[in-house]
């Protein structure tokens, strides 16, 4: 099987870096390259170095037309059998040249969509409109959280056109042994300037307004002798800068710019903290988990949708500068070590995610459903193996109404508690059997069964599914 991705473009962000995760955990029987329309950035030389075909089509802009023949002329010769695209414009334009091009089967992982926000921009009727209308030249959407999946809804997108996979995290990645992680501590710290005894903040994200970082910033005025440690690049550096400063603490804020070494880094601090108000997902709070971290966040979908016995040691605040500030003093008083790993990550684990993908490619274009399956042989990080499949699956039918898709495991018909609640919150949502709860380990768990399809998002939410306020202390 050929596969095309088409991403807008291959900067450092969250879908290009969760792409590139990917496409080094599937099979490789699967063959698969990425076009980027615009900005091969440093995803595109990572991406490259693995191994992986990556063509560049030199958009110059949102009305560069010029670039659809090009796309289609790339999807007719390569012969691919399926193409998936990632974010808005690719969307757009990959969805018509691969109609046009004669490929029809066409996948989308909806990476950014919020309620009147897409990647970070106002969704105007034009946009929604043009959306809407890619739409049809497509087969099936993939949501990323069942946030997402109540946006489509509520757009219209019918229900059996839209499946839920959520985003993976490379948890292997982010575990070290006692010593070589004293060790990256001990080194970064030195890097950054961060003395060894000092309690650090850290927060992982692009520096745009909607990630709010000023609220940690400001809850740092409150806080003595603490550090806060911004690892991410973007347009408000100059603005949190400037705040820094007016706020007497600049001299405790450190910016690390853009970084390919974020579990490393993330060695060096002692809570993560997520501020934002709207998430389509929070992948940076999972990355925090991964590392054994306390976590304080304002919005957090893929927690939302699971009980509290996932992620025991997550706190749910409001998006303001006092609630973030009280908890950081307890921590700061307490010092927590690294937490063992919760169940969410192995939940999440990216091994996982790509082996329901992979099952998902094989249904679309009608390969068998037992095709031989072999683990991605590029760019594997830290020699993890990918399972052939999982009790866990993690494609599931959340309701997608507005209301379910932000609601909590019990949406799912999971109960408040008791020993078995969370192996049901985590399973497929129905007509499954209750499977036992992954356990995090030093490496991923050995295969055991073959992976489910997936399957399609329900339109209708659970009976007694509770909605999650954004941002809500709850």
């Amino acid at each position: 099987m050929r596969v095309l991705h088409v991403v807008t473009g291959l900067h450092a962000g969250g879908a290009e870096r969760q792409l590139a995760l990917l496409l080094r955990h599937l099979p490789k029987e699967q063959e698969h390259e990425v076009a980027a329309l615009t900005n091969p950035g440093a995803v595109a030389r990572e991406l490259r170095a693995d191994g992986f075909t990556v063509h560049h089509l030199d958009m110059r802009g949102n009305r560069d037309l010029g670039v659809l023949p090009r796309l289609t002329r790339l999807i007719r010769s390569g012969r691919y059998d399926l193409v998936h695209t990632h974010l808005y414009r690719a969307m757009l334009y990959g969805r018509l040249a691969a109609r046009l091009a004669g490929v029809r089967t066409v996948i989308a992982t909806e990476h950014s969509l919020q309620s009147g926000v897409i990647e970070g921009r106002p969704t105007t009727r034009g946009v929604r409109a043009l959306y809407l209308g890619a739409e049809r030249l497509g087969t099936t959407t993939l949501a990323v959280s069942g946030q997402v999946a109540a946006v489509l809804d509520e757009w219209g997108v019918p229900a059996d056109r839209v499946r839920l996979l959520p985003n993976g995290v490379d948890a292997a990645r982010y575990r070290f042994a006692p010593a070589v992680r004293a060790a990256h501590r001990g080194r970064l710290r030195a890097q950054l300037g961060l003395p060894i005894g000092v309690f650090v903040i850290g927060a992982v994200g692009r520096l745009v307004p909607g990630k709010r970082f000023h609220v940690p910033l400001e809850a740092l005025v409150r806080l003595t002798d603490a550090r806060l440690l911004l690892i991410g690049e973007g347009p408000e550096r100059a603005a949190l800068l400037d705040l820094a400063a007016r706020l007497g603490v600049r001299d405790r804020l450190v910016l690390t710019g853009e970084r390919d070494d974020v579990p490393e880094l993330l060695t060096a601090v002692d809570v993560l903290v997520s501020p934002s108000r709207e998430e389509t997902f929070g992948l940076a709070a999972l990355e925090g988990l991964a590392a054994g971290l306390p976590l304080l966040h304002s919005a957090c979908p893929a927690l939302a949708e699971l009980p509290p016995d996932a992620a025991p040691h997550a706190r749910l605040l409001p998006s303001e500068p006092e609630p973030y500030a009280r908890e950081l003093a307890l921590l700061a008083t307490t010092r927590p070590g690294p937490h063992p790993v919760p169940p969410v990550v192995a939940h999440y684990d990216i091994a996982r995610i790509a082996a329901e993908l992979a099952t998902l490619y094989r249904e679309a274009v009608g390969e068998p459903a037992d095709a031989p399956r072999e683990r991605a042989g590029r760019g594997s990080a830290g020699g993890a193996g990918v399972p052939n499949g999982s009790p866990d699956p993690v494609v599931s039918t959340a309701g997608r109404r507005a209301g379910a898709g932000r609601g909590s495991a019990r949406a799912a018909g999971a109960p408040d508690g008791g020993p078995g609640a969370l192996a049901r919150a985590l399973r497929g949502r129905v007509g499954r059997k209750p499977a036992a709860v992954p356990e995090p380990a030093a490496e991923p768990a050995p295969p055991t069964a073959p992976v489910p399809p997936a399957r399609r998002a329900a339109r209708k939410p659970a009976p007694g599914a509770a909605g999650c306020r954004r941002g809500s202390s709850g």
